[in-house]
C-alpha cells in the first residue's frame, strides 16, 4: 500500500501532481520485485530503464488515461497503485523524456506473468523501440522462463515475434464485470 503521499518523478513534476494515497486501491500481498538492475543504450538518444523510481508517472498517466484504447479515464491514484504493486516496470527515453513504457505483474504462486500498460508515443514509432521495449520485459528480463498473458486487439505481429499466440481450447475467461 502506499505509504502517506507519493510524488510524481520526472519532468512533469512541476505540474504539482500529488497522490492521496488513501484514494489509491490497496493490494494485500506485497508485490515480488527482481532486484536486479537494467539500463540499456537504444542509440539516437533512446535508451529503456527499468529503475521504478525513474518512471514518470504524470507522463504514463497522461498517455493511458487520455490516448490508450485499453484504459482511457484510468484516475492517476490507480495508476500509481498499479505501478507500486508491479513486479517490473520499464521505461523508454529519449534525451531522457518518457516515451514508452511497460508494466509487469506477476500471478502469486505461479511462475505467470502479465503485461501490461505497453505503448511507444506515436511519434517514436516505426523505429523498432516496441520491439525493444517488449524484447527486454519479456524475452531479456528477471521473468524471461515465465509463462506471459497479454491482453490486446492490436499489435498482434509485434507480440507473435516473442512467442504471443491466440489462446488454446483449455483457457477460458470471465471478462471483469462492470
Amino acid at each position: 500500500m502506499c505509504r502517506n503521499r507519493d510524488f510524481v518523478h520526472g519532468p512533469h513534476a512541476n505540474a504539482a501532481v500529488r497522490l492521496d494515497s488513501d484514494r489509491a486501491q490497496a493490494s494485500t500481498a506485497a508485490p515480488v520485485r527482481h532486484s536486479a538492475r537494467m539500463k540499456r543504450s537504444l542509440g539516437d538518444g533512446y535508451e529503456l530503464d527499468d529503475d521504478r523510481d525513474r518512471i514518470d508517472l504524470a507522463a504514463v498517466h497522461a498517455y493511458i488515461s487520455l490516448q490508450s484504447y485499453w484504459a482511457k479515464g484510468r484516475p492517476l491514484a490507480m495508476q500509481a497503485e498499479m505501478n507500486r504493486a508491479a513486479a517490473r516496470l520499464v521505461g523508454l527515453y529519449r534525451d531522457g523524456e518518457q516515451v514508452g513504457f511497460t508494466r509487469t505483474a506477476l500471478v502469486g504462486g505461479m511462475r505467470v506473468a502479465y503485461l501490461y500498460d505497453v505503448y511507444v508515443l506515436e511519434e517514436h514509432r516505426g523505429r523498432g523501440l516496441g520491439e525493444e521495449l517488449v524484447r527486454e520485459t519479456v524475452d531479456r528480463g528477471p521473468y524471461a522462463d515465465y509463462r506471459w498473458l497479454l491482453d490486446t486487439t492490436d499489435a498482434h505481429g509485434l507480440y507473435t515475434k516473442f512467442g504471443f499466440r491466440a489462446p488454446n481450447e483449455r483457457l477460458m475467461e470471465r471478462p471483469r464485470r462492470g
